[in-house]
């Protein structure tokens, strides 16, 4: 019987260790650890102003998040060090709170990026399941709705199939239906193989997700030990914040 070569793909996809941040000299993110797997969601509560953003920014290394102390991997290699473009270039991807307006039109936006990355994806396949269609036209983000934002920059990760995407408040500013429509679009790119930080204020969103994993609770900069997302979730809507650091 012939030996059989098994490779196994390490499931970690991005980990942050230790990670402290400051912003204009004052620190906002202290020591904190979070760990991604493949295909998987985890999500980051915590009131606002508790640093979750700052958090996305910094792992993203945008320049005014200044890393003093700690390491970030995606997949297994460190690029603490390294500016936002070879980031993206390596398959990490931020999705903003409140994209600004860009002079393009959306569909030329999305041909564009889907030339960049050299994906095999259809843009009209990817743009009747974000139900996008009126909006290629349109300049990019410009007068868009707070669903029809979401979904835009969903579309383009689907597009370009990060290897992690970091999604900011995707159900900020959205109705209950956009929510329904944004978790499952979440949760086909976690299908596809993307590992997913979603921050998050009220934890809405999360009710709808079917690939749920991990979850941290961020509060005054300080991170939570890691924990079933569901249960962190269940005991945050029914008591807060503050009850669930005092177990």
């Amino acid at each position: 019987m012939r030996n059989l070569l098994v490779i196994v793909l390490p499931q970690k996809i991005l980990e942050v260790s230790n990670l402290t941040v400051e912003v204009g000299g004052k620190i906002v993110v202290k020591n904190a650890n979070i760990e991604i797997e493949r295909g998987e969601i985890s999500v980051l509560l915590g009131p606002n102003g508790s640093g979750k953003t700052t958090m996305l920014k910094a792992i993203m290394g945008l320049s005014d998040y200044k890393i003093v102390e700690g390491k970030i991997l995606l997949d297994s290699v460190d690029i603490t060090s390294l500016p936002p473009w070879e980031r993206a270039r390596m398959g990490l991807a931020l999705s903003y709170q409140n994209p600004p307006p860009l002079p393009i039109k959306m569909g030329m936006l999305l041909e564009r990026i889907s030339k960049i990355y050299g994906k095999e994806v259809n843009i009209t396949n990817a743009v009747n399941q974000t139900v996008i269609t009126h909006l290629l036209e349109r300049d990019a983000f410009s007068g868009f709705s707070g669903g029809e934002i979401k979904r835009s920059e969903l579309t383009t990760m689907l597009l370009s199939k990060p290897k992690v995407a970091l999604l900011d408040e995707p159900d900020s500013g959205v109705d209950v239906e956009s929510v329904r429509k944004i978790a499952k679009l979440i949760d086909q790119l976690a299908e596809e193989g993307t590992g997913i930080l979603l921050v998050t204020h009220v934890g809405l969103l999360a009710r709808y997700l079917r690939r749920l994993g991990k979850g941290y609770v961020m509060m005054r900069g300080i991170v939570s030990p890691g924990g079933d997302a569901r249960k962190i979730l269940k005991i945050v809507l029914n008591e807060g914040y503050e009850n669930l650091y005092r177990r």
